[in-house]
């Protein structure tokens, strides 16, 4: 029997929450953790509400699902992010000790591998999960910001 809760699945579940973020009018980038087949932490990017730089899609998912396991290592816990994190989320995911990474779009300019931020060695990632669908969202909103200014 095929399980249908594979990436491409929980990719679509993060692209819901990008959509949130560009509603909202932030930078749609959508993140959900998942342990066992099941969510357990859904957000997005949330650096305009919050006023707050560090409020990205991963770092908000990291603290619900800290808070939703009772501590703070994410151990067999697959984070689903429509943008390749970047440095500083890199860097918390290493200290989450996430077993998985799955992003979307790659983000040449700002992303963890670019910058050639470390993730934990026991990490395994896996990249270009819908990356077509969340490369669009993110290019539709910086084409309609730039149309406003």
């Amino acid at each position: 029997m095929i399980n249908p809760f594979d990436d491409t699945y929980f990719m679509k579940k993060a692209l819901q929450e990008a959509e949130a973020a560009y509603e909202k009018g932030e930078i749609p980038v959508g993140a959900v953790i998942v342990v066992e087949d099941r969510v357990i932490a859904r957000t997005h990017n949330l650096t305009e509400l919050l006023n707050d730089v560090t409020a990205h899609a991963e770092m908000q998912a990291i603290t619900s699902a800290a808070n939703f396991l009772g501590g703070k290592y994410l151990n067999n816990c697959t984070l689903y992010v429509t943008l390749e994190p970047c440095q500083m989320c890199a860097g918390a995911l290493y200290w989450s000790q996430i077993s998985k990474i799955v992003y979307g779009a790659s983000d040449e300019q700002r992303g963890f591998k670019t910058m050639g931020t470390q993730l934990h060695p026991k990490t395994e990632v896996v990249g270009g999960i819908l990356a077509k669908e969340a490369s669009a969202l993110m290019k539709r909103f910086f084409i309609e910001r730039r149309n406003l200014n």
